[in-house]
């Protein structure tokens, strides 16, 4: 095993956890993570009809199992990548804003993954889309415990460069789809342009699939991570879906997520496999929005999405960017219709993951993530986490507890500039979802129960330095 060592206590925790809830078997695991995908999309949230499509086997998928509406993740594509991946704040990994500039970025080999510790748990591990967690030698998803890979190490906002003037001479290398097999180099199988765009996330939903097969056929517990490329810029529709709801270009898309959706659901059901299956649907981070005076060359693929009732988009620090859709299905383990309030993480996934499949919690090193197997389980009402601290980029921006937010800096959108508070604002969440209306006075006890949580992160961070962006392998921390 990668980087860590092992705590009797923990793994005793496990092995009574795996005996008395998942029997002898390890139940497969589908984690589907879209891009740029807002709270307010999906019909179990209020969008679907209202968005211009219906979501029904999505809104199915919420009906039996969990729906959370306060499911929270990082405001940034790599952030959230990098922290749903080792259960841990994006800024102690080196990841906290995304890449801009090229060169060596992502994760250093001394990081366990979540791919990492269930294969080290016995499941075979495949992952089919975006990484954006490395690009070079040592950081792709197969060099960080994924038995297989198909899919684009960066980011679809790549794919316009080579329709655009001044790109041809100017020197940078265009974007590729790779394909890639644990102990070997990804290879470059086509150009991801405005064509592969359209056609990409209905390869990856077929290998998917394809992979689920071959791991059932060889009675393997699998690991299935699917971080599809919608909703992210250019929104381009698959062939088969444009124009289909009559209702525009992100309609087209939401009702060909619901399509794919279905598609892996339907696989999992005719596979026999349904009741041994955790299926989550998720997303990365908020929606985002054409601010004003932008000038985007490829506007027509630029569609603003849809936050609910939250204000914000990535990018920023409200809810909008932070809360993002969640429902986990598990039949026979996870109460059906149930919905919660209850603040989550992403970060929460790994050791829920670990206890569920008999895994290994690293105890060499800080774990943000709170286990919420018994909260998932329907055995407790209220989750295990109590709060979060909010990061933009590497600077802590606020805390998020229970129904309160406190903001120490606010930015409208991705162009606008920061604003810094000298004194926190507060908002109540459950009044105020907007975050428009300071409630500091009379509140001024709010600051004092919510930081707390903060205080203990920036002492964590003295005892545990952050791996600094950039850092090569091999990396191994001081002593």
């Amino acid at each position: 095993m990668k980087g860590r060592t092992l705590n009797a206590f923990a793994v005793a925790v496990t092995t009574l956890f795996g005996a008395t809830v998942c029997a002898a078997e390890k139940p497969n695991i589908v984690l589907v993570f879209m891009d740029n995908f807002g709270w307010g999309e999906p019909g179990f949230n209020g969008g679907g009809i209202t968005r211009g499509a219906p979501t029904p086997r999505l809104d199915k998928l919420a009906a039996e199992g969990l729906k959370l509406t306060n499911f929270n993740v990082e405001s940034q594509c790599t952030p959230s990548r990098a922290a749903i991946m080792t259960g841990r704040y994006a800024v102690r990994t080196g990841n906290g804003t995304i890449p801009l500039g090229g060169g060596v970025y992502g994760l250093v080999q001394w990081e366990v993954t979540m791919a990492e510790m269930l294969s080290d748990a016995g499941y075979a591990t495949g992952m089919f889309g975006k990484w954006h967690l490395g690009h070079t030698e040592g950081r792709f998803p197969t060099d960080q415990g994924f038995d297989e890979w198909y899919g684009i190490p960066n980011s679809s906002d790549e794919t316009p460069w080579s329709t655009l003037d001044g790109f041809a001479e100017s020197g940078v290398s265009g974007t590729y789809i790779y394909e890639g097999r644990r102990g070997s180099t990804p290879q470059q199988v086509t150009d991801y342009d405005l064509e592969q765009r359209a056609l990409i996330d209905a390869e990856l939903t077929s290998r998917a699939i394809d992979f689920m097969e071959r791991q059932v056929a060889a009675e393997t517990p699998f690991f299935l991570y699917l971080p599809y490329t919608m909703t992210h810029y250019p929104l381009v529709p698959h062939p088969d879906f444009e124009g289909s709801t009559g209702n525009g270009r992100f309609a087209d898309v939401l009702a060909q997520i619901d399509a794919y959706s279905g598609m892996l659901l339907d696989a999992i059901d005719e596979l026999g496999i349904r009741n041994d299956t955790i299926f989550i649907f998720t997303a990365d981070n908020g929606p985002e929005i054409l601010p004003e005076g932008s000038n985007t060359p490829s506007i027509e693929y630029f569609i603003p999405g849809n936050a609910g009732p939250w204000r914000g988009s990535l990018f920023t620090g409200f809810e909008g960017s932070l809360r993002v859709p969640f429902a986990v299905r598990w039949p026979g383990r996870i109460p059906a219709g149930a919905t919660s309030d209850e603040i989550v993480h992403e970060m929460d996934l790994f050791p829920t993951f670990a206890n569920i499949a008999n895994g290994v919690v690293p105890d060499d090193r800080m774990i943000d993530g709170v286990d919420q197997t018994e909260f998932f389980l329907g055995n407790q009402d209220v989750s295990n986490r109590e709060g979060v601290v909010v990061y933009m980029g590497n600077n802590v921006w606020g805390v998020k507890w229970r129904n309160w937010k406190v903001h120490l800096k606010e930015q409208e959108n991705i162009l606008t500039g920061t604003v810094d508070y000298g004194v926190p604002r507060i908002y109540n969440l459950y009044k105020d979802p907007g975050e428009t209306q300071n409630v500091l006075f009379p509140e001024t006890w709010v600051p004092q129960a919510a930081l707390r949580q903060l205080t203990e992160h920036v002492v964590s961070l003295q005892k545990e330095p952050p791996i600094k962006p950039g850092t090569l392998d091999p990396y191994a921390p001081a002593e």
